[in-house]
């Protein structure tokens, strides 16, 4: 590899910033105390440089990405990663595992700050506010619902604009604002509707200047919860090195721990702070999340000093891939060649060091490549939205390949927004006792699934994975495609349960002549730990489908896209969401004249509506998705992950 030294004496033109040296007593001391100068901004442009301190040197070469000191200590720069001050990150000072774990507290301190709305938001919606069920279940839906797409759209800004790490600042800052709001709605009495025997009439209904302000808090906490879920997980990956074989190894356990990151923090919020919002206070249990959120936005900056950073690039690479859409539709009538070399590529002379190149695939998705047809001529500068790179061709085939596979998440999306919404209002008719002086709020269920995750977790990742991995020699154990098919079939069974469970429970309450019973006041004589079993399995079912998906998603997709695995799931997740919302009045609509509370849902009282039906209806379509993404996933064929190395020979410029 090509290499050359830069000295006191002089810079090479492709270095950035100044470079800044002072002497020290040796090179060693010299490292410790950071009087390292500012050398690049970590674009990987810097082929090699050296520092001298008392006739010793430190060679620094960014192909292989080490520094080497003479005495016998060996120091990494990590290509294209610079620290807070804009300094080339360090392998062994920036990132790896220790650093990630300031990364992983915000993320479960996050969820403790926020899931216990979502569970139990539903109930804070009728006792408080006086909306019913349906609505009430629509509106946290589509709360949830824009978290998760608002996702998609931070993520393509932090890294075109802002930068990863700037984002979890700014979307920490804008969600406890919204839970600031939403606690000092709670604590004054005239920001909510006048107080009545809820679901008895008459209530008023929140209205006027009191609900703006209920819609601002949600969404704002809407919108800051979106930008940690698009920004965090690709800043906590950006502390491991895809190249580096130790690191790697260390990256595919980053998303099991991630998802026990999560459940750690929600087991606390589903418990402590549900308790909190039902027993002391709704704005006490508010205000406790606002607190919350504030350590982890402290968790996050006492590890800033030691982040491997990744900056923003000025440019999307989701952009990139919608224009080959838009020129492959506007070239439509274009002749493709049948040379696919003809096709338009840069040359490899002219490109920089980090450019990467993908060579052509005839399959799948040929009619894509009329985006690369030849238009400009020779020395012009094409227009990307007409004439666009067989590098880029071949991302976006990727990237339309995988969105059936993501499309799979949709119907599980909808699933889960049932588990937050009407199994909450399940628990709230049943006997919660758990002895004869502790009771266990309905909204506290889900620390069923998040206990068992915490205990699955490490099993899977320290026992399963290594097993599975020497009969399948498989680095994850079971492929990608395997795991989350696994997740769909038991989300399958969930939904089965959750419906014989509902028959069971309305028959309870039809033969102890309690149809009419008030929720939370009048118990049924049927204990809530009925809910367990399908609690636990979709648990089971989110640890496969959702964690597969990331995984899946940050294996295949193009090297610029990586970043976006999670988005990806967010936005798949947002529409399960929505999909619930028109799922939920579609029922209703389409049932209304064949029951007595006008739909199957649509009534307060849940004992004479038609969840169960309703449940069965998931389940039936749980499968189809099922068998749709079976198709689709024995059509998918895995893209070979190789690295391209740098200093390939040169090709001509096709054109």
């Amino acid at each position: 590899m090509a290499s050359f030294r830069v000295c006191e004496s002089s810079v090479h033109p492709e270095v950035i910033s100044d470079v800044m040296t002072q002497k020290a007593t040796n090179s060693m001391y010299f490292w410790e105390h950071e009087e390292m100068s500012k050398v690049t901004e970590a674009t990987g442009k810097v082929d090699s440089m050296e520092f001298k301190g008392d006739g010793q040197t430190i060679e620094a070469n960014n192909k292989v990405g080490t520094l080497e000191a003479v005495e016998g200590k060996t120091y990494e720069v990590i290509e294209g990663k610079v620290d807070w001050r804009g300094r080339p990150a360090v392998r062994g000072r920036h990132g790896g595992v220790g650093n990630s774990f300031f990364i992983l507290s915000n993320f479960g301190l996050e969820n403790l700050a926020s899931l216990s709305l979502a569970v139990n938001l539903i109930m804070y919606f009728m006792l408080i506010m006086h909306i019913n069920l349906a609505d009430a279940s629509n509106l946290l839906t589509n709360y949830m619902g824009t978290s998760y797409m608002i996702a998609v759209l931070i993520t393509a800004f932090a890294d075109t604009f802002v930068g990863r790490y700037q984002t979890v600042i700014i979307s920490s800052m804008v969600e406890i604002i919204g839970l600031l709001l939403l606690t000092l709605q709670a604590h004054y009495e005239k920001l909510m509707p006048p107080k009545c025997n809820w679901p008895l009439p008459p209530c008023e209904k929140v209205s006027g200047n009191n609900e703006i302000l209920l819609y601002a808090a949600l969404y704002l906490i809407a919108i800051g919860s979106a930008g940690i879920k698009a920004a965090l997980p690709a800043h906590c990956a950006d502390q491991f090195e895809e190249k580096h074989p130790k690191e790697k190894r260390q990256m595919s356990s980053f998303f099991n721990w991630l998802l026990l990151a999560l459940c750690i923090g929600g087991a606390f919020s589903v418990t402590f702070f549900v308790w909190i919002q039902n027993k002391k206070g709704w704005d006490k249990g508010f205000g406790g999340a606002t607190g919350v959120m504030g350590l982890a936005l402290i968790a996050f900056l006492i590890g800033l000093p030691r982040y491997r950073i990744y900056t923003a690039q000025g440019s999307s690479a989701l952009l990139e891939i919608f224009r080959v859409y838009v020129a492959a539709i506007r070239n439509w009538n274009l002749e493709l060649p049948e040379n696919p070399e003809e096709l338009y590529e840069i040359s490899r002379s002219k490109a920089s060091p980090e450019t990467e190149f993908v060579p052509h695939r005839n399959k799948p998705f040929r009619f894509l490549d009329r985006a690369a047809i030849v238009q400009t001529p020779a020395g012009e500068a094409p227009n990307p939205w007409r004439q666009c790179r067989v590098t880029q061709v071949e991302y976006a085939k990727t990237v339309l390949a995988m969105v059936p596979i993501f499309c799979s998440a949709i119907i599980m999306g909808t699933c889960l927004a049932q588990f937050q919404t009407f199994s909450i209002q399940q628990g709230s008719t049943m006997d919660t006792r758990l002895g004869p002086y502790l009771t266990m709020p309905p909204a506290s269920l889900p620390i069923i699934p998040l206990g068992m995750l915490i205990f699955i977790v490490p099993i899977y990742e320290r026992v399963f994975v290594p097993f599975a991995r020497r009969i399948t020699g498989h680095p994850n154990g079971i492929p990608y495609l395997q795991r989350v098919g696994v997740g769909l079939v038991l989300c399958i069974i969930s939904m089965c349960l959750a419906a014989v469970v509902e028959m069971y429970r309305k028959r309870v309450a039809r033969e102890h002549d309690m149809l009419d019973a008030i929720p939370t006041v009048q118990m049924l004589p049927m204990s809530c730990f009925w809910l367990a079993p399908q609690y636990a399995v979709f648990g089971v079912a989110d640890m496969f489908t959702f964690i597969g998906l990331l995984e899946f998603f940050y294996s295949q997709a193009p090297p610029p896209l990586k970043s976006m695995s999670s988005a990806f799931l967010w936005g798949a997740l947002s529409l399960g969401y929505y999909f619930s919302t028109i799922i939920v009045k579609a029922v209703n609509a389409a049932t209304k004249n064949y029951t007595t509370s006008r739909g199957w849902l649509q009534g307060n009282n849940i004992n004479r509506n038609h969840l169960d039906l309703f449940f069965w209806l998931l389940a039936v379509l749980s499968f189809l998705n099922f068998l749709n993404y079976l198709y689709w996933s024995s059509w998918y064929k895995y893209v070979k992950q190789q690295d391209q190395p740098k200093d390939v020979s040169e090709q001509p410029e096709q054109v």
